[in-house]
């Protein structure tokens, strides 16, 4: 006598249920890094905005060293693939820097020009940073 062996889908169940969890695991973890990439990537672009907008701060103390009645400031200076903008405007150095990506910072000091003659001193009174 021969047994008759029921094949039922049980285990075909089991195992596309599996398949699908793991899947829907996988997907939640690229999801994941994904969102780490981009967070990585803004915070990048932002530090290079903040090293543009420094630059810009360092070229206007060193134009107010040679002559401490410059005032013309920059407007959109090319400067590592960005760009940054300075105001000058009684004791207060405002440079704002632009990345290539368009992200933006702001640096602004009031600052003390003391001295008699070139190269004239610069105190910073107030350094402030992206307020």
């Amino acid at each position: 006598m021969k047994k008759e062996i029921k094949n039922n889908a049980s285990v075909l169940v089991v195992v596309v249920f599996a398949i699908a969890l793991l899947t829907a695991f996988v997907a939640g973890m690229l999801q994941l890094n994904a969102e780490q990439i981009q967070l990585m990537r803004n915070e990048v672009y932002a530090a290079q905005a903040q090293a543009i907008a420094q630059a810009g701060m360092a070229d206007a103390f060193a134009q107010l060293r040679s002559n401490s009645g410059w005032t013309s400031g920059y407007t959109n200076k090319s400067f590592a693939g960005g760009s940054y903008t300075v105001t000058v405007a009684d004791a207060n150095v405002v440079s704002t820097g632009t990345s290539s990506q368009g992200f933006k910072a702001r640096v602004q000091a009031n600052i003390t020009i003391g001295g008699s003659s070139s190269p004239y001193t610069i105190r910073v009174d107030k350094l402030g940073i992206n307020e």
